[in-house]
């Protein structure tokens, strides 16, 4: 049974994993960097660029002990060669490319939204294609039409800032630090949903496309008024978010045939309300609704790890002279949308 080695390094979570392909997770490390960026309120680039060539050895090593393995037991190297902050992917894929080739072991060179577009596949042996998948994250906000490994159809995307953008933005505002999605979740449970009047950007549009710069707008103003607690403008604000998500998602599920059940990924899909709000929907059209656990959820290696799996029992793998890439689309025929901003 084939064990992958899987490097995770597209952000800032340096991460390795060993998976096999009964779904069993062998090992993983994940190095968290939000000590280091959160005085910026962000991610730096640089900083995280230097974590991983820092941290990204010391992590492949202890989860081949971790598993009582050697390189030589592992079947093939997968590592994000992006997108994500370019630094970084370059890491992640060098490492990946010497290990490979040191070991004469294949590589897998994994779209790192890919990783996430599976990762409910590996927690979840009976999911099957096509699904429709939800993938909400701090760089990407997008509705695909998941047909098969390598075959994905994107119905919607962003015309100007992702979600997680928008929650951490949001956190930033408030003062609640880095990162910004959970804190800005943990604060609205204290607050009233109801209490600030905020906009659902492109609620009811007939296309199922994403926008929340006005959201996150509104949300300055309604700050900025010194007029409402901030547990409620973090409550008001992810309730809309919410909504949005929920308007949007139907608008899809509208546009396809087929399948059989709804499903999120991606570091948003860790909020309960998002996940709540759509197992609600799901239940609703009469979809099985599907998310991966929450470890899954946020950037790591095991997903990449399961991604090569997937491609590797298609025979696939990849030439050492595969490059990294700072933006990679997973269906690159879609059409543009409109927004200058746009978020592939």
């Amino acid at each position: 049974m084939a064990i992958v080695l899987g490097i995770e390094s597209s952000c800032d979570e340096t991460a390795a994993a060993l998976v096999r392909g009964d779904r069993r997770i062998l090992a993983q490390r994940i190095a968290s960097q939000d000590d280091a960026h959160r005085p910026y309120g962000g991610v730096v680039p640089e900083i995280a660029a230097r974590a991983h060539a820092e941290r990204l050895a010391p992590l492949i090593k202890a989860v081949l002990e971790e598993a009582g393995m050697t390189l030589a037991d592992v079947d093939a190297i997968a590592a994000t060669a992006g997108p994500g902050l370019i630094g970084g992917v370059m890491v992640g894929l060098v490492t990946g490319k010497a290990l490979a080739m040191a070991s004469d072991k294949p590589l897998l060179a994994i779209n790192h939204l890919e990783g996430h577009a599976l990762s409910p596949r590996l927690a979840d042996e009976t999911l099957d294609f096509p699904y429709l998948l939800l993938l909400a994250s701090g760089g990407h906000c997008q509705l695909l039409l998941v047909e098969g490994v390598g075959r994905y159809r994107r119905l919607a995307t962003t015309i100007d800032d992702a979600l997680g953008e928008a929650f951490d933005k949001t956190a930033k505002m408030l003062g609640l630090g880095y990162p910004g999605g959970p804190a800005v979740e943990r604060l609205a449970a204290q607050g009233d949903a109801k209490a600030v009047p905020l906009p659902r950007p492109l609620l009811g549009s007939s296309e199922p496309h994403f926008s929340f710069a006005g959201l996150k707008s509104a949300v300055l103003r309604a700050r900025q008024s010194g007029q409402h607690r901030d547990a409620d403008i973090a409550a008001s604000f992810q309730q809309a978010a919410v909504d949005c998500v929920i308007d949007r998602t139907r608008r899809a599920i509208e546009r396809v045939d087929d399948i059989t059940a709804l499903v999120v990924a991606g570091g948003v899909a860790a909020n309960h309300a998002i996940r709540s709000a759509l197992e609600t929907l799901a239940e609703a059209q009469g979809l099985r609704f599907v998310a991966p656990p929450l470890a899954l959820c946020t950037d790591n290696a095991a997903m990449i790890a399961w991604a090569g799996l997937e491609r590797l029992a298609q025979g696939q793998s990849d030439t050492l002279a595969f490059a990294a890439r700072p933006r990679w689309p997973l269906d690159p025929e879609a059409e543009p949308v409109r927004g200058a901003g746009v978020k592939a």
